[in-house]
């Protein structure tokens, strides 16, 4: 068997992984993808990055396509967010190919640190944070009347911000951006969880889709290991949502932000050694 053949096999190998973590945890899941191919095939974080964007797109395409269909995702503030973030993107792509891979490294195991501590406490809650009261009017609200969102300047700007935030992380770390973005959501808006979820999902695959067509042209992309670890994603997720409901919990989460945790802590070490 040639190294080509072999790479191909460990490319879809991790792959798999991914998409089995994005069935069990969500979205937020797929920010290991960067990391499995840093470990597993020795890949530095800006060559890794569009690659993981490749296969978080693809998933999270999916994701939303099942919620377009489902009536959930908000295709107008998707649609703000996506392009904000679209635009943002490429310069992401140019910062991340001019700053030396220890430092680039060290802010992604930061920003990994960041979502597992994120997950682990919102997996040891008892209510979603989604229930909790809210103390003023968010920038965005649905109107009663017509279940639509009403459109502010503050709105508008809101959703921009985060829109561009995501796009920012997109393009610099290969990540989709979930974590920001979901929590902006909630922040700027009084959408119930599964419509900003949905949302969220569109508003990634939009944005990794423009990341990896921003690399592509820049030549940034490793074909050869960025097509069998996207393919591996996709089946490992179809192949996770047949038994996802019989495990997905808030003990896989915590097993998930401490596993993420520990991930982030070996990025570190591998960095100083």
């Amino acid at each position: 068997m040639s190294p080509v053949e072999i790479g191909w096999i460990v490319s879809a190998g991790l792959g798999s992984v991914v998409g089995l973590i994005l069935a069990l945890t969500g979205a937020g899941g797929a920010i290991v993808a960067v990391p499995l191919l840093i470990f597993g095939l020795h890949l530095s974080v800006s060559e890794a990055a569009p690659i993981a964007l490749l296969a978080v797109g693809l998933s999270a395409g999916l994701g939303a396509m099942l919620g377009l269909r489902e009536g959930k995702v908000r295709y107008k503030a998707a649609g703000l967010m996506a392009v904000c973030g679209v635009v943002v993107s490429p310069f992401g792509i140019w910062v991340a190919h001019r700053v030396p891979n220890t430092p680039l490294t060290l802010l992604f195991a930061v920003v990994l640190a960041y979502v597992a501590v994120r997950m682990f406490r919102q997996a040891r809650a008892e209510a979603p944070a989604a229930d909790a009261p809210r103390h003023a009017a968010p920038p965005c609200h649905l109107d009663t009347t017509t279940a639509k969102l009403v459109w502010t300047l503050p709105c508008a700007r809101a959703l921009a911000a985060s829109g561009m935030g995501a796009g920012f992380l997109s393009g610099l770390l290969g990540v989709g951006g979930g974590f920001v973005i979901v929590p902006a959501l909630r922040r700027a808006t009084d959408l119930p969880m599964q419509t900003i979820v949905a949302t969220s999902l569109a508003v990634i695959a939009l944005v990794s889709t423009g990341g990896v067509v921003a690399s592509a042209i820049g030549g940034h992309v490793d074909w050869h290991i960025a097509l069998p670890f996207a393919a591996g994603a996709l089946t490992g997720m179809l192949a996770g949502r047949r038994f996802a409901k019989h495990l997905a919990g808030p003990a896989l989460q915590q097993g998930f932000a401490a596993f993420a945790g520990v991930v982030a802590l070996g990025m570190i070490v591998r960095t100083m050694i």
